[in-house]
């Protein structure tokens, strides 16, 4: 049995690898057919080409990765391959599990980030504390660096309970190329560690960097305050990155771990994977989106709900014990978007895959 594609993309995304997912279509009519292969493929193996596959479509598959933007190639008049990219979520790490913490673990996560917290404190670092983690290690700050593998798409912030420990943390991420570094504290005593740093031959660029005090200046007081001026400024250096070097010429592809998780799960009820190919107007998703229907009547994430999806979702289960693929038009203007309380329409179309 082949390798499921969705459990190596499960792995490599949680990696903190880029991806790309090949679907080849084989049109039987202009709407339906079968699906005769999918590929994975990672950054790597897109820089290094480690794989044949026709020039039009590695040219578009370079294209798809680095704007982030869903592609389809046609091969031939019965033929074409779906192009999806597949981009982890930014990382966040706390180093520290306090009053702070909490509250900012919970906005980041909804903001898109996958939150790691470390603490030393088994009472601090619990995964009953953080539910909103992806990961929670309680480990000195000093050991946790061995197995954190940091990485140039990692946001490190800095709120442990000493200035001892700040400061042992800061020296180790300084020693990195990150997207972000945030320390808590005042400005006298920021000040004073980043002079403590200069003399010991930190690169005062370097030191620069680092947002210390963090966060941006709301005259925020509570813990909660203060996390979202933390989530407010790590949002603006994540989307200010991106649109220095696109512009607006970028999509961040909507990633819903637990539909790949299903995916990646072997099961016996038929199911249907839909994804929408395009959109245009007012939808309440964008191209990429994804849920799966299974033929029992249950469903994982969504592709904007309400009688547009039912309706997809019917077409998929008629589908479910043929095999095979369909593309379906939603039309969400005039008397639909006014049904599904839109205020213009727009339309998008789905790919209904069935497995």
């Amino acid at each position: 049995m082949p390798e499921n594609p969705y459990r190596r993309l499960l792995t490599k995304i949680s990696e903190g690898n880029k991806c790309i997912m090949l679907t080849y279509l084989d049109f039987q009519n202009h709407r339906q057919g079968t699906i005769t292969q999918k590929m994975l493929l990672t950054g790597d193996d897109i820089m290094m080409k480690t794989f044949e596959i026709d020039d039009a479509v590695y040219e578009k598959v370079c294209l798809c990765l680095e704007r982030g933007k869903l592609g389809i190639v046609r091969l031939e008049q019965s033929k074409a391959v779906l192009i999806e990219p597949f981009m982890p979520k930014p990382r966040l790490i706390s180093f520290g599990g306090g009053h702070i913490a909490k509250p900012l673990s919970e906005f980041a996560a909804k903001v898109g980030f996958s939150v790691t917290v470390i603490d030393d404190r088994p009472f601090f670092a619990n995964a009953g504390r953080f539910p909103a983690a992806d990961k929670v290690i309680c480990e000195s700050f000093e050991k946790s660096f061995d197995n954190l593998n940091l990485r140039k798409s990692d946001f490190v912030v800095i709120i442990t309970r000493g200035h001892r420990h700040d400061g042992m943390v800061l020296r180790e991420v300084l020693k990195h190329d990150l997207s972000y570094i945030g320390m808590i504290g005042s400005k006298r005593r920021v000040n004073g560690m980043k002079e403590e740093l200069l003399k010991e031959g930190f690169d005062k660029t370097k030191l620069d960097f680092v947002n210390a005090p963090i966060g941006l200046d709301i005259s925020a007081i509570t813990p909660d305050e203060i996390a979202i001026s933390i989530v407010s400024q790590l949002i603006s250096y994540k989307n200010k990155a991106v649109i220095d070097k696109f512009g607006k010429d970028f999509t961040q592809p909507e990633l819903d771990v637990e539909v790949v998780r299903k995916l990646s799960e072997e099961t016996a009820l038929p199911k249907a994977l839909l994804t929408i190919l395009s959109s245009k107007g007012s939808v309440p998703r964008k191209a990429g989106a994804k849920m799966i229907a299974y033929y029992d009547g249950a469903t994982i994430g969504s592709i904007g709900g309400g009688c547009s999806e039912a309706g997809v979702i019917t077409k998929a289960k008629s589908l479910m014990l043929d095999k095979g693929f369909l593309i379906e038009h939603v039309d969400l203007t005039g008397d639909v978007a006014e049904a599904e309380g839109m205020v213009c329409g727009g339309v998008m179309d789905v790919l209904v895959e069935v497995f």
